[in-house]
C-alpha cells in the first residue's frame, strides 16, 4: 500500500514542478516590451530642373600685367632725385624714376654739337655758291641751331648733288654722331613707362652704377593678371573675352575679371592649357590667392545636388510615400561639393541630406519644417 502511496506522491510532485516551471515562464513572456519599429525623420528638396551654367573653379597667384626690371646701360653716380628709389614708392607716367650723374658725359655731347656746328659755318660758303638755290634751307637750320636744345632733323636734300655734297663735308657723319650721343644721355635718366611702385630696389642713393646692373623692379597696380590651369577637355569651350568670377580664398570678396589669352600649347607633364585673366581693382595686391570660376557651357533640364547624397555615383534616394527609393541618374559635371546630374523628374522629393544606414524600400517619416 505505501508503495503506490509513494508512487502517487512522486507524480504530484512532478506534476506540480511541471506546472509551477510552465506558470513562472508564461509570467516573464508577459514582462516582455513589445519592439517598437523607428521611423527616421528626413528632410527632402523639391526637384525643379532648369538650366544650369558649368563652372570650373581653379586658382591661382595674382600678377601685375605690366612688370618690368630696371637696368643700366651706363655707368654713374646714383643721383638723390625729388622722390627716395625705394621700394614702395609710387611714380606717375611720365615721372623721373630714377638719375645717373651724367655731368661728363653732357661734357662731351656739347663739345660734339659745337664740332657739328663749326661743319655746318665752314660748309655754308661753298654751298651759297655751288647751290645758291637751297642755301636759304641751310641758312635757317644753322640759325635755329641751340647748343641746350636736341639736334632738330636735318633740311630734306632736294637732289643727289646736294646730298653729294653735305655728305663730303662730313654733315652727316658728324649729324648721326651727335644724335646718337644724344640717344646715350638720355639712358642717363630712367623714366616711368606707366605709373606705377617700386617692389623691390637693389641699390641706394650715392651708390655707384655699372653698365647692366640690375637696380629694382618696377610694376603697374593697376591691371594685374591670373594665371590658371584648365583640363585640355574644356579648352574648346572657353573663349577670349568671357566674364570670370573671382574671389579670395575665405570668399569674403569677389571681382569679376575677363579672359584675355588661352595658351594653345598642352603642358605635357599636367595635360592641362594655360588662361590668362585681366583684372582691374584697386583692392587687389600682386601675390594674392585667387579662386577663379570660369564658365564653360550650360546644361538644360537638369539639377545641382551635393556630392554626398550621390550612392554608387549612378543613383539617388527619392522619397515615394513615405518609402526611401533609389533613382538612377546621369552625372553630367562634378564640382567641388556638389554634382549636376539629368535623370530626375520635376516634383519628385529628393532627400536633402544623407540618411545613416539608408536602403530601398525603408520607411521614413518626411520632416515638413524647412
Amino acid at each position: 500500500m505505501r508503495q503506490y502511496i509513494s508512487i502517487i506522491l512522486g507524480i504530484l510532485i512532478i506534476a506540480g514542478a511541471v506546472m509551477g516551471y510552465k506558470k513562472l515562464a508564461d509570467s516573464k513572456k508577459d514582462k516582455k516590451q513589445p519592439v517598437k519599429k523607428i521611423v527616421k525623420i528626413v528632410q527632402t528638396q523639391e526637384v525643379t530642373n532648369t538650366t544650369i551654367p558649368l563652372l570650373i573653379i581653379t586658382s591661382g597667384t595674382l600678377k601685375a600685367k605690366d612688370k618690368i626690371d630696371l637696368f643700366t646701360e651706363v655707368q654713374g653716380i646714383l643721383l638723390k632725385g625729388s622722390k627716395d628709389f625705394k621700394a614702395g614708392t609710387y611714380f606717375s607716367k611720365g615721372e623721373t624714376i630714377l638719375r645717373i650723374n651724367s655731368e661728363e658725359f653732357s661734357a662731351n655731347l656739347r663739345s660734339q654739337k659745337s664740332n657739328f656746328y663749326s661743319v655746318l659755318t665752314a660748309m655754308m660758303p661753298d654751298l651759297q655758291l655751288d647751290f645758291p638755290d637751297v642755301y636759304p634751307k641751310w641758312q635757317v637750320y644753322l640759325t635755329s641751331f641751340d647748343m641746350q636744345k636736341g639736334l632738330a632733323k636735318l633740311p630734306e636734300t632736294s637732289s643727289d648733288k646736294e646730298k653729294y655734297f653735305i655728305t663730303g663735308r662730313k654733315v652727316l657723319s658728324t649729324y648721326y654722331s651727335v644724335k646718337n650721343a644724344e640717344a646715350r644721355l638720355s639712358k642717363y635718366r630712367i623714366v616711368a613707362p606707366f605709373s606705377g611702385i617700386l617692389s623691390e630696389t637693389m641699390v641706394n642713393s650715392s651708390a655707384l652704377i655699372r653698365p647692366g646692373q640690375k637696380l629694382g623692379t618696377f610694376v603697374n597696380t593697376s591691371v594685374y593678371e591670373l594665371e590658371v590651369n584648365i583640363n585640355t577637355q574644356y579648352g574648346d569651350l572657353l573663349q577670349k573675352g568671357k566674364k570670370v568670377t573671382l574671389q579670395n580664398l575665405e570668399h569674403t570678396k569677389e571681382w569679376i575679371g575677363i579672359v584675355s589669352r588661352i595658351n594653345p600649347i598642352v603642358d605635357v607633364s599636367t595635360q592641362t592649357l594655360k588662361v590668362y585673366i585681366t583684372l582691374k581693382n584697386k583692392s587687389l595686391k600682386e601675390g594674392m590667392y585667387l579662386e577663379a570660376s570660369l564658365p564653360v557651357k550650360s546644361i538644360s533640364e537638369a539639377y545641382e545636388v551635393s556630392r554626398k547624397l550621390l550612392v554608387d555615383d549612378t543613383k539617388l534616394f527619392v522619397v515615394n510615400d513615405s518609402t526611401l527609393n533609389l533613382q538612377s541618374i546621369a552625372p553630367v559635371f562634378f564640382n567641388k561639393k556638389t554634382v549636376v546630374v539629368k535623370g530626375l523628374e520635376n516634383g519628385q522629393k529628393l532627400v536633402k541630406e544623407p540618411v545613416p544606414g539608408a536602403y530601398e524600400g525603408m520607411i521614413v517619416k518626411v520632416n515638413s519644417k524647412k
